[in-house]
């Protein structure tokens, strides 16, 4: 097993974490954003998965009421970073 950190800033709050799933040999990070009305501020989350192999890619998935987004993560140090484009 092998730990897989991500580091993401997204463009406002109120974002949560839902999971992980794998798509392609490619690990997805699940994120939501549901509601209205958000703060306009930068948010940062870290979170975590156990893998046991090294994924192809690390990708981030936000859901919004208006649909959606998908984004890389690019590794360095040991973890994957990521922004909300």
């Amino acid at each position: 097993m092998m730990k897989v950190v991500l580091e993401v800033t997204f463009r406002m709050g109120g974002v949560n974490f839902r999971g992980t799933r794998w798509e392609d040999g490619n690990l997805v990070f699940e994120f939501e954003r549901l509601g209205d009305a958000f703060i306009q501020v930068l948010s940062n989350q870290r979170v975590e998965a156990e893998v046991e192999k090294p994924p192809k890619k690390v990708l981030v998935e936000l859901k919004t009421k208006e649909g959606g987004k998908v984004f890389e993560a690019f590794e360095r140090d040991g973890r994957y970073l990521a922004a909300e484009p």
